[in-house]
């Protein structure tokens, strides 16, 4: 009888494990091929997982609400068409176990503390990150119960508590009140086998300890990852965008009113990037050891901020077969569906470059982290008006441009100076270069 190990699947650069929030199969159930088996929850994405093969499921090797790494097996499947399942007799003895170990609970002492299910009377799934802060801020199942979920099957998602918590925007926390002396912590990290000392903390009256929810760990450890991975260089350029400007001011109302999209400079900005790394492909790369991936696609990741204050980076595939229409069509659909957290696993991975746009927080310019395994990350300004001398044939004028900041961070390993300046300056180049009378 052949067996197919059902794997969870790899869920984005930086998601490492995900909980099982539903089967959709159970053990004995026929599969065809690509039908879902389960549905899956991280803190970016919900999706489901379908099977990689046709044939009978013959065991379920974890539960509703187990947290599972990726790469792990997480069912059997058989396909063998005459397979048969035994039930398993009533009195196993994991049932034995799991009642003694629960009457060993009942000997305990009673402590009041908020005890929530994973899964509540009236069917509801809550994941462990959400009854953690239910815990944290005494949430009653009861009340937790009532609040609306906008995840799958109205499922409660972590920013539909916190936006419940009253007068909060935080994830949980714990308040230290009049401390009899401040308290010190002391942390050791290994980096290459070498100790090295954190900085101590000193805690006083009042301040907040808020714990990192998932996502904030993932991002927190990714970073510092590519910190340690890369040796980070950035080059800045400053872009003369007057033409772009008047142009999208002139059209964007003619473009929504036929597109039904709002045109914004997103999508612009990724057209002078597919150029640029068609120009300069040794920036569309990855680093295996000492060896160098050269990348085939130019799959551009956009760093979107979500409600909550964290970060997720949806990817446009193929991002130099898209016209400015189809980009911006795809800049907007997957905008939107970061924020309400209706992402497939497959639109967060496979980046091969990366832009992010500080802005739309106000700044002129930034020296952003790399999306590791990529090599290069480009930053956009804010847009500001500038007194700029304008040369003429008739000679030199002084008049009011537009202009934004372009910051180019690289992977010194492999992109030196020379590539890495050349390439914003390129992107620069396009970007100065747009054709004011251009059509959509």
């Amino acid at each position: 009888m052949a067996q197919v190990e059902l794997i969870m699947p790899k869920m984005g650069e930086s998601v490492a494990e995900a909980t099982i929030i539903k089967w959709l199969k159970k053990e004995g159930d026929k599969i065809a091929l690509d039908e879902s088996v389960l549905e899956i929850a991280t803190d970016k994405v919900d999706s489901e997982i379908p099977s990689t093969t046709e044939g009978t499921l013959i065991k379920r090797l974890f539960n509703e609400g187990d947290v599972v790494q990726v790469g792990k097996t997480i069912a059997l499947i058989s396909t063998d068409a005459n397979v048969v399942i035994e039930k398993p007799d009533v009195k196993t003895p994991e049932i034995t176990k799991e009642i003694n170990i629960q009457r060993e609970i009942a000997k305990q002492p009673i402590i009041e503390v908020v005890s929530i299910e994973k899964r509540s009377e009236s069917g509801k799934f809550f994941s462990p990150l959400v009854r953690n802060i239910a815990k944290a801020e005494n949430i009653s199942a009861t009340e937790l119960e009532s609040i609306s979920g906008t995840g799958a099957n109205g499922r409660v998602t972590k920013n539909d508590i916190l936006a419940y918590l009253p007068g909060k925007n935080i994830q949980t926390k714990a308040i230290v009140e009049n401390p009899i002396q401040p308290q010190v912590v002391k942390e050791q990290i290994s980096t290459n086998g070498a100790v090295q000392q954190k900085p101590s903390i000193s805690i006083n009256a009042g301040d907040e300890i808020i714990e990192f929810d998932r996502m904030r760990k993932l991002i927190a450890d990714h970073m510092v990852m590519s910190k340690h991975t890369s040796p980070h260089v950035t080059s800045f350029v400053e872009a003369d965008v007057t033409n772009i400007v008047l142009w999208r001011e002139r059209v964007k109302k003619d473009f929504e009113k036929r597109e039904g999209e709002k045109l914004t400079y997103t999508p612009i900005f990724i057209e002078a990037l597919t150029k640029a790394i068609k120009d300069f492909p040794m920036i569309n790369i990855s680093v295996d050891g000492n060896k160098i991936i050269k990348r085939k696609n130019i799959n551009i990741g956009m760093a979107t901020a979500l409600p909550s204050g964290n970060l997720i980076v949806p990817v446009i595939k193929n991002a130099d077969t898209l016209n400015l229409v189809g980009l911006t069509k795809k800049v907007n659909d997957l905008a939107n569906r970061a924020r309400t957290n209706k992402l497939s696993p497959d639109e967060i991975q496979g980046g091969t470059y990366t832009i992010t746009n500080v802005g739309s927080f106000g700044n002129v310019m930034g020296t952003p982290i790399i999306n590791q395994p990529q090599v290069a990350i480009m930053a956009v300004g804010a847009i500001k008006k500038k007194p700029a001398v304008i040369e003429t044939p008739t000679g030199d004028l002084i008049g009011i441009r537009h202009f934004m900041f372009l910051s180019h961070s690289y992977d010194h390993r492999v992109v030196d100076g020379s590539l890495g300046g050349q390439f914003v300056r390129r992107v620069a180049d396009y970007l100065e270069q747009w054709d004011i009378n251009r059509e959509f």
